[in-house]
């Protein structure tokens, strides 16, 4: 069997374990029925993922000239509290910047192989720590624009991780936590603006993900230097494949690609 087409996010359905699927333009894959199975990643060439050109992925599946000029990637989205679009100010599309800042927003606790905090639109959860790896996660607050999920990230980052160790997620060297319990510490850092969204109630999310086998090492694939890679898929993590030989690749980091996927 036999796939084509450019690369992009995995789309996933929080089920009893995760569901993976590979979208193409004319078809699509569901990942979790290949486990087990030999498969082989053939890198054909470059695609931007807005302009459609075939030019060179600068990041997040983009060429530098959009990258560089499109609303998508405004300073923005990587630090939220620089958000304006509630103040009216624009920074590259204000009404685009307002379609996505003026939106209810989740500050979040993921445990992943550290307990991280974060921020995601609601509309993402659980999405968001699916991509992210975390086996359990907790909502914090939930606001109504994404400047005082950032502001509120920004305060509670000084007292928890704001970052994972992908390695330790990928050999899944993790252990289970108290969310609520973090949650409940965290709170009195919250800034004054955002204290009154505290979600006291919520419960944890447990995710788990479709893995026979994860690996003790970890070596990653980059199809910029080795474009052409086969291997027995083992598992689903985050938004990485498993392989037998300890190999592992990055979707989400690959958006952009053109990629021959052959199941032999």
């Amino acid at each position: 069997m036999r796939y084509e087409g450019v690369l992009t996010k995995m789309k996933t359905e929080l089920q009893k374990e995760v569901e993976y699927y590979m979208v193409f333009e004319s078809d699509f894959l569901n990942v979790n029925q290949i486990l087990n199975k030999r498969i082989s990643i053939n890198f054909l060439r470059y695609q931007c993922m807005n302009c459609g050109l075939e030019k060179k992925v600068f990041a997040q599946g983009f060429c530098y000239d959009c990258y560089t000029s499109i609303p998508q990637t405004g300073n923005w989205i990587m630090n939220p509290e620089m958000s304006k679009a509630h103040l009216d100010e624009e920074d590259r599309d204000l009404e685009y910047e307002k379609q996505v800042q003026l939106k209810p927003h989740i500050v979040y606790l993921a445990n992943s192989s550290n307990v991280k905090v974060g921020v995601t639109r609601k509309t993402q959860v659980p999405t968001r720590w699916i991509d992210q790896g975390a086996h359990e996660a907790i909502e914090i607050v939930e606001v109504p624009n994404r400047y005082l999920a950032g502001i509120t990230e920004v305060a509670l980052k000084a007292h928890v991780a704001d970052k994972t160790n992908w390695r330790k997620m990928l050999t899944n060297d993790i252990k289970d936590l108290d969310l609520a319990e973090e949650r409940e510490k965290l709170k009195q850092f919250i800034p004054e603006e955002a204290l009154q969204y505290f979600l006291a109630d919520n419960t944890e999310t447990e995710i788990h993900f479709p893995v026979l086998q994860y690996p003790k090492k970890v070596k990653t694939l980059n199809l910029s230097k080795a474009p052409f890679y086969e291997g027995v898929l083992k598992g689903i993590k985050g938004q990485y494949l498993l392989f037998e030989d300890g190999t592992v690749f990055n979707v989400r980091s690959h958006e952009g690609f053109v990629v021959e996927l052959s199941i032999l």
